[in-house]
Formats: C-alpha cells, structure tokens, sequence
C-alpha cells in the first residue's frame, strides 16, 4: 500500500496522544479527591492542556513545513515521555498542570503535522475524508482505552498507585518515538509562503474568507460540545449516578468508543452519502439523546454498584452521543482541508487546531461552572445550544463548498 509507513506513524502517534490528552477528566476527578481542589479550579487543566495548543499551533504551523513534520513529532514525542515521568514523582496538582501544558506543546507539533500530511497521501476528498475519519477514530480508541488504563493501575486503598500509569504512558511514548524515527518519508512538505513572513501571514489571509470564518466557529462550537461532556463524563458518573470510581472511569470509556466508532463508520458513509445529511442526521440524533434519554438517566435509582455489569441498560444509553457527535468534527476537517491547495493545509490546521483548543477549553469551563452552580444533573443540558448553532452552520458550509467537491 502507498505511504503504508507514514499512515501506520500518524495512526500511532496520534494513538499515544488520545491517552494523554484525554485522561484530562480522570485526572480532574483524582485532583479533586487527591490534590483538594474543587469542581471549577479542577477544570483549569483543559486550559493548561488547550491554550499551549492553541498558541503553540497560531505561532509555529505556518512554518512547520519547514521544519520538517517528522522532526516536529520526534520533538513532541521526547517532550511528552519526560513529562510523563515528571508527573509521577511530582504528583501534585501543579505538576499536573505542567503535564498537561506539555502534552498541549507537544500535541500542536502532532495535530498540525498529522492533518498536513493526510493531504500529501490522499490524492482526493473520498481519500481525505476516509483516512481523516478513520485517524480520528483511532484516536477515540486510544481514548477509550485511557478509561481501562487508568482504572488497571488504581487501587482505592493506596491514593497514589494510579500514578504508575506514567511509567507506561513513557514507554508508549518512547516507542512511538523510536518506529517514527526509521520511518521513510519521501515526499517533501509544500511550503506556504516565499519566506516565514510570508508563511505566518498565509494563516492570516486564509482567515479572511467567509469558508473559514463559517468552518472556525463551526470547529469551536463542535469541541465545546465535546470536551465539556468528554470531561466531565467521570465526575457526573461519580456524582448523579454514584457510581463507585473505577467504575465511573469505564463507564465514561463508552463515551469514547462511541466516537471510534461514529468517526470509523462515517469514513464508509461518507463514500455513498453526501456529508452534509450524514452531519445533519447525526446532530439531530444527539439532540434527540440529550433530550430525550439524560433526563431518565439522572433520575435513575442505582443500588450497590460493584462493575459495569451492575449498572441498568439505561444508564448506558447517554453516553451513545458519542456514536452520532463522533462524524462531526474529521468530516468538517476534512471538507475545507480538501477545499483548500495542498499547500494552504499547514496554516490552515493550525486554524483548526488554535480554535478546537479555545472551543475545548471553554466547554471544559462552561460545564465545570454549570456543574458547581446548576448542579452536574442540570449542566448537560446546556450542550443544546452549541448544537443548533453548529446545524446551522452546516447549511453555510455546504453552500460555500459545493463548487469544491469532486
């Protein structure tokens, strides 16, 4: 298979990213049990995970291609080892804010080197949208497998043993590090501008079209939607159901599966229906879960509680979201990506990348303060807003990229 090498990297490393990034939500529910903090200074950790993003990608993925992607992920790949190890003899809240901050740094060097090169190995926007949703749902596999992970290496009755898991997460890392290095990558990267002047301020003209004003909102307000229910998924679990802790965690993990498999399946759908009425569907549907299906799970009477096993069908049925939310955001990537020269994808990932993070970490804060205030049975509900907003912004994004599609 072409490029089989490069692929399989890019699966890898966004793979050991996954678990990083997104055990976010179990490490603010150990922060609050093991560091004191409470539900809104817990939340912080999105943002010190989501604004070095954000900066890192606005300041470097312009010129990343000069760089060189491969020394960008080697980069990221070493930072994140070191910081994995940091965190298990620091084992303090602000040592989980330095953990995060790295992954952050070392994630942007990731993302915008990853959705670089999907267009340097897909030679149509059938390819692009395939290999995009199926490394994403890579991604929510290495998610899912975060919430098992985690639980594997914590014992309730010493506060500290979860803390192992860093010693694991370093090696994945070292790992991941040592196959991209004798990785072959052939063709080089397409530089944006004349000089890095001129390549920093391609991000900037590209942001002055109406396509990638719609697109940014529309990416900010689908990562707000799903970092504030990814993040606070454990701690609801936890505090409206009850559930014991480890159970809380893997209970949260079928959130994440769902999303692997939503995004999987969509890069099969998309090949047959046209993406806007896969993306409209899927909305609808979600909309319908939140409205329909939370409010019999938060009133759920749940007894003795011991595994998953224990727990009524309809206490799984919220977290489905995930199968209908999951398309959204690698389909969106995917349509004004394969709209744009192959050239314009560096700066234009570190768009995508500088607003998911914003979007991140607002929902990540919204729902942390919904859940302290209007109490964690009432904050999900919320999540309705976004969702309209975001069907909406498909219909302006389906008009501004018809004359594109193939």
């Amino acid at each position: 298979m072409k490029n089989l090498g490069i692929k399989i990297s890019l699966y890898i490393n966004y793979f050991v990213f996954a678990i990083l990034l997104n055990s976010v939500g179990i490490v603010i529910l150990k922060s609050q049990k093991n560091y004191g903090v409470d539900e809104v200074q817990a939340s912080i950790l999105e943002a010190f995970k989501d604004m070095p993003i954000a900066i890192v990608s606005f300041f470097i993925a312009s010129f990343l291609p000069r760089i060189g992607y491969k020394k960008a992920m080697l980069a990221g790949l070493a930072l994140v080892s070191f910081a994995c190890i940091a965190m298990y003899f620091g084992n303090s809240f602000d040592t989980a804010k330095l953990l995060f901050a790295t992954v952050g740094v070392s994630f942007a060097l990731i993302k915008v080197s990853v959705y670089s090169l999907i267009g340097t190995v897909t030679e149509n926007q059938k390819q692009h949208n395939a290999l995009m949703s199926s490394i994403e749902g890579v991604f929510m596999i290495g998610i899912a497998l975060a919430y098992f992970l985690f639980p594997a290496f914590n014992n309730e009755n010493n506060p500290d043993s979860w803390l192992n898991v860093y010693w694991f997460l370093a090696l994945l890392s070292m790992l991941s590090f040592a196959f991209l290095l004798f990785t072959k990558f052939e063709k080089q990267e397409e530089i944006p501008g004349a000089d890095i002047a001129d390549d920093f301020s391609q991000m900037f003209k590209l942001m002055a079209r109406m396509l990638i004003i719609v697109f940014v909102i529309s990416a900010f307000l689908f990562v707000m939607i799903e970092q504030g229910i990814m993040s606070w998924l454990p701690t609801f679990n936890t505090k409206v159901l009850h559930l014991p802790e480890n159970v809380s965690i893997m209970m949260a993990s079928i959130l994440a599966i769902s999303l692997a498999i939503g995004r999987i399946t969509a890069g099969i759908i998309t090949k047959k229906i046209n993406w806007i009425w896969v993306l409209t569907g899927c909305i609808a549907s979600a909309m319908l879960i939140v409205i329909f299906v939370l409010p019999k799970t938060v009133g759920l009477e749940v007894k003795d509680i011991n595994s998953l096993a224990d727990i009524p069908l309809i206490g799984f049925a919220f977290p489905l979201v995930g199968l209908f939310i999951a398309p959204i955001y690698p389909l969106l990537n995917s349509v004004v990506l394969s709209a744009l020269p192959k050239k314009l994808h560096s700066p234009m990932t570190g768009l995508i990348v500088v607003f998911s993070a914003l979007g991140g970490t607002l929902g990540s804060r919204t729902i942390g303060y919904l859940f302290k205030n209007e109490g964690p049975e009432n904050a999900f509900y919320f999540t309705l807003i976004p969702m309209i907003l975001l069907l909406i912004s498909f219909f302006i994004l389906k008009k501004l990229t018809a004359k594109n599609e193939i």
